[in-house]
């Protein structure tokens, strides 16, 4: 490892997995889906969960911080003046578990199978988190003081848009101070190959509600003559692209930053088979958009996407009738220098000037969304992550981008200035938001090292 020798830590560490285990899979039964309202008791026992365990490792000043929604976890440990201030990040609600019929064992009775952890969260975000607990627990028990001052900030509403987050910081800024984030959350590009995050893609979200008329009316009668729902929202979601899949809002694009030359290397170095890739998750080259390479695609391209369409009669057998109403629930990922609020007004101008005058439709948006984030070049911390990396895997890590959203780094940004790194052991095969989430019993066992090491590298780090 860097620096000093971390024996004594990696050795509680590895004699006491069996127990951080078990204690992960407690965590791991806890339903704490943060988007529905129906798991609000849940998400409260998650949070009092970790307090307890927060209190219990010899953290201080654990309590909740509130901002209007569920809860932020909060603790500090400040063992050592002049270095610097770490914000250990993770979040604690999960995804919702459907559908329910695709999932090979219960979500959230976590299983374990060929060495993985099927649960839903496993690998988003709870897993992860409880390796960097686990470090700061393993620090405590065995030399009494961590080497670099620590807050944690654990979070209860990641899922569902870090909606209240933002008050969260504001009425907490004083108590967060710190000189970096450190993020749990993220995730490695692929099993057995060291990277590091340094980019993430924005987000935004929007609701659509199309309706033809009072009630759903009988085909024979009214077909032909009154608007169909769900074949005007076909069309209307339809226009958002072209035959390239390229996205054919104007002003869609305004802003947006183009790869870097660290970017474009890093992408080279990876040297990914793109078909299988694809061929991983079931599926087949030619989806994507005309002429944009894979790994830029999905690390610094925006994208609009469907994830909802709901209308008409969806039970068993036949129902004839034109649907009154539609609905689609659709996000775009955002790109580097894209302004959400710019992005959202954009795409529902089009839609707005694309629905025909026959129909009525309402445009939710959520929030305001999240911008794209980009790690600085020759930051001090990214430095000592990457050196902390490669000692533990024996390589150099690559650089990545990781096509999904972390809103607090953008949030963080603004509201306390300083950058976020990711130190996360989720990867990104492990089907997240999805069925049969899992999290590799290997990654534990690396993240616990790799989190131990670099707490140590970070005390040494100058901003």
């Amino acid at each position: 490892m860097p620096g000093e020798s971390l024996s004594d830590v990696d050795a509680w560490l590895s004699d006491q997995t069996p127990r951080l285990l078990d204690e992960l899979l407690a965590f791991l039964r806890i339903p704490s889906v943060s988007t529905d309202p129906a798991y609000a008791g849940h998400i409260a026992e998650a949070a009092d969960l970790l307090l307890r365990r927060l209190a219990r490792i010899g953290m201080d000043k654990v309590r909740l911080l509130e901002g209007g929604g569920h809860p932020s976890v909060f603790a500090e440990r400040l063992d050592a003046p002049g270095a610097p201030t770490i914000l250990l990040y993770g979040h604690y609600d999960v995804q919702p578990p459907e559908p329910l019929g695709l999932w090979h064992s219960p979500p959230f009775e976590p299983t374990i199978r060929d060495g993985r952890i099927f649960a839903r969260g496993a690998s988003d975000d709870k897993a992860p988190l409880w390796i960097a607990l686990s470090a700061l627990e393993g620090w405590l028990a065995v030399r009494g003081s961590l080497p670099v001052n620590v807050k944690v900030l654990l979070e209860g509403e990641e899922e569902s848009g870090s909606r209240t987050l933002p008050e969260i910081l504001a009425r907490h800024g004083a108590l967060l101070a710190c000189d970096v984030m450190l993020s749990a959350d993220g995730g490695r590009f692929r099993a057995g190959r060291a990277s590091v995050n340094t980019s993430l893609r924005g987000i935004l979200a929007l609701e659509l509600r199309l309706r033809t008329a009072a009630h759903d009316l009988h085909s024979g009668r009214y077909g032909g003559a009154v608007g169909n729902a769900a074949m005007a929202l076909c069309r209307l979601l339809a226009s958002l692209h072209d035959e390239r899949n390229h996205v054919v809002v104007p002003g869609f694009f305004a802003g947006l930053r183009r790869p870097g030359n660290a970017d474009i290397a890093a992408i080279h170095a990876l040297a990914l088979d793109e078909a299988a890739f694809l061929a991983e998750v079931g599926a087949r080259p030619g989806a994507g958009e005309h002429g944009v390479p894979l790994l830029e695609a999905i690390w610094f391209r925006p994208t609009i996407e469907i994830n909802g369409l709901t209308a008409g009669y969806q039970g068993a057998g036949g129902k004839t009738i034109v649907p009154c109403e539609a609905s689609a629930k659709l996000t775009c990922r955002l790109g580097p220098g894209q302004e959400p609020r710019h992005v959202a007004g954009a795409v529902a101008a089009h839609l707005r000037a694309h629905c025909p005058g026959w129909a009525d439709l309402t445009i939710e948006d959520h929030a305001d969304g999240s911008a794209a984030y980009v790690v600085p070049d020759g930051d001090p911390f990214l430095a000592a992550i990457s050196r902390t990396i490669e000692a533990v895997h024996g390589q150099p890590p690559v650089h990545v981008g990781l096509g999904g959203t972390l809103p607090i780094a953008s949030m963080v940004k603004q509201a306390l200035g300083v950058e976020t790194l990711m130190l996360s052991y989720a990867v990104s095969d492990e089907n997240m938001h999805a069925p049969n989430e899992f999290f590799r019993l290997s990654s534990f066992d690396e993240g616990l090292r790799a989190w131990a090491a670099v707490l140590p590298e970070l005390a040494r780090a100058r901003a």
